[in-house]
């Protein structure tokens, strides 16, 4: 079982990105407390397309800083990677990692009380932030998404306060688990109709589930991945 965690915590505001200035708000920056949270996430954040970031089941957006180490030794030492935020991420912390937090974990943070609701489902977006047209593919690939938590209960959270984990539903579905399915062991049947019957999965990665048994194929990546 983990142990809690305390956060940097993060927020940006929608700015151009890359040589065509898409709309984007991944740059985000650590702020000091209180921070309001809220069911639409954290008060003074911002996103640039509603349609694909953000929202109740993408309140939040948590991303393990043990993986910089690694994206260091494999792209070497980009500049972003210095401090938390490369990757757009609105909590930061060690030890609390894709290989141990499960979906549908809930955490007290402050007052608030969070929901891990899906894995992070890396855009091309991240490629301009690096100015590395593979960034996204290679994220995916590796494993090192990151998840999102929804808001179960709004509330305030203060510097020193940790993310303490108070009930985990489904120990057997930790998110190393739901991005294998996901990305390499693909036509695993059985597993895609036990992740559609997944109560505390976000709806839209349960209907994928159940459009992939139906159609026996896997969905093109390709436009989300390369823009």
């Amino acid at each position: 079982m983990i142990g809690s965690a305390q956060p940097v915590v993060l927020t940006g505001q929608v700015a151009p990105l890359g040589p065509g200035g898409v709309p984007s708000g991944i740059d985000k920056h650590p702020v000091p407390g209180p921070w309001r949270i809220s069911r639409a996430g954290i008060a003074g954040d911002a996103q640039g397309d509603l349609r694909h970031h953000g929202g109740p089941e993408k309140a939040l957006h948590q991303y393990p800083f043990e993986h910089y180490a690694t994206w260091a030794a494999e792209i070497g030492d980009h500049p972003l990677l210095a401090k938390p935020g490369a990757f757009g991420e609105n909590l930061s912390a060690s030890g609390w990692t894709e290989g141990n937090i499960c979906i549908g974990d809930i955490v007290r943070f402050g007052t608030s009380l969070l929901q891990v609701s899906q894995g992070r489902q890396p855009c091309f977006k991240l490629g301009l932030r690096f100015g590395h047209r593979g960034m996204a593919r290679a994220l995916q690939h590796s494993g090192r998404t990151g998840w999102y938590w929804r808001v179960l209960e709004e509330g305030t959270a203060e510097m020193g306060n940790a993310l303490l984990l108070i009930e985990r539903p489904q120990p057997d579905w930790p998110l190393s688990r739901l991005n294998r399915l996901l990305y390499k062991d693909t036509g695993n049947r059985d597993a895609l109709a036990a992740m559609a019957r997944l109560p505390e999965l976000a709806q839209g990665w349960r209907m994928l589930a159940e459009r992939r048994l139906a159609s026996g194929t896997v969905e093109d990546w390709s436009k989300r991945l390369n823009g």
